[in-house]
């Protein structure tokens, strides 16, 4: 007997997507904003590093905020790791400041900070890292 379905014609080997193949991190759009938050943050950084608001120090941070963002853009598992600790301690270090000087800032990056460690902890966004 051939592959034909009942109606007498071929048999479609199952649904095909339109279109190319969809890179993954379309399918993980926080990851993206995760990584373009990093590199805002770098940039805020250096800006406060040259104006000298921030000490040179800092520029390491910067170093570390880019180099996390640009890893997530390319799905890789030590740039996950990288960002997953930046945004942890910054979360830590924002809602500690809270404690401290009670402003309303620090409350809201403290909290997004853990809204962006939540996210990235999940098993769906870890298993499509490489």
């Amino acid at each position: 007997m051939t592959d034909e379905s009942q109606s007498g014609q071929p048999a479609q080997p199952g649904p095909t997507s339109p279109g190319p193949p969809r890179p993954d991190l379309l399918l993980l759009p926080g990851l993206a904003a995760i990584a373009l938050y990093l590199l805002v943050l770098a940039g805020v950084i250096i800006l406060g590093a040259v104006t000298r608001h921030y000490p040179a120090l800092f520029l390491l941070l910067a170093v570390a905020f880019v180099t996390a963002g640009a890893g997530l853009i390319f799905l890789l598992r030590w740039a996950w790791a990288l960002a997953l600790s930046a945004v942890f301690l910054l979360a830590g270090y924002n809602l500690w400041l809270f404690s401290r000087l009670h402003q309303i800032p620090t409350l809201v990056q403290g909290l997004l900070n853990l809204v962006f460690f939540l996210y990235m902890i999940r098993t769906e966004v870890r298993s499509k890292l490489r």
